[in-house]
């Protein structure tokens, strides 16, 4: 039986008059790499937001292997997504004046601890290694993102998720991340991507699609690309 990884109970979010999500219940397995899926508006980045710890549901619990995060004050929460999350989004958040390992390093300060063989090797395993030196200008989007790559997994966190991870790279290089994704699904990580995007939601193993802040369905990705 496949062990439930994150799991949400009713969960809501409210802005003022305005519900951005209602009543959500989902399951994602571990192992499992799901994407979420939704026009513009429709919730999915509200959604990875409360289960990143990066905001707080209005109601609602959402549970991480069974542990209740919505229970967590500020601190719990912020020391939970160093050591249970990584983070890959849309827009790369590097550093200018680092170096791309420096980069990578410096998502180990959130655990006071500074190894920098680990950062050589994310960098390596991303394919990255011979820019390792560089600065983020000078290197090209998908490389960028690449990095990003490198640094959400250099705590070896169990799960990763990823806000539109391709939006601003071209097809050549959309195709490099998806591979590298699925490489990160075959080593047995958990991945939540989001996007609107119905082409990359073919290489994972199941779509959740949101709409106006609403559960209304998903699929199962039989023929996910291997």
């Amino acid at each position: 039986m496949s062990t439930i990884a994150i799991e949400t109970r009713n969960l809501s979010k409210r802005f003022d008059q305005v519900t951005a999500l209602d009543c959500i219940n989902l399951q994602i397995k571990q192992g499992e790499f799901v994407a979420i899926m939704g026009a513009s508006g429709s919730g999915k980045t509200t959604l990875v937001n409360i289960l990143t710890c990066l905001d707080s549901a209005t109601d609602g619990q959402v549970l991480f292997h069974g542990v209740d995060i919505s229970e967590l004050n500020e601190d719990e929460r912020r020391a939970f997504r160093a050591d249970q999350i990584g983070l890959v989004f849309q827009q790369f958040h590097l550093i200018p004046y680092l170096t791309v390992l420096e980069n990578v390093m410096l998502a180990q300060h959130y655990h006071s601890v500074v190894d920098q063989a680990a950062g050589e090797k994310v960098l390596t395993q991303v394919g990255m290694a011979h820019r390792m030196h560089h600065l983020p200008s000078q290197l090209s989007g998908g490389e960028q993102q690449r990095v990003c790559i490198a640094r959400a997994l250099v705590n070896e966190c169990p799960i990763i998720f990823a806000d539109e991870p391709t939006g601003n790279l071209d097809q050549e290089n959309e195709q490099i991340i998806l591979e590298l994704f699925q490489d990160l699904h075959r080593q047995g990580r958990t991945l939540v991507m989001v996007t609107h995007n119905p082409q990359l939601g073919r290489y994972t193993d199941r779509v959740i699609r949101l709409q106006h802040g609403q559960y209304i369905g998903e699929q199962e990705q039989s023929n996910a690309h291997a």
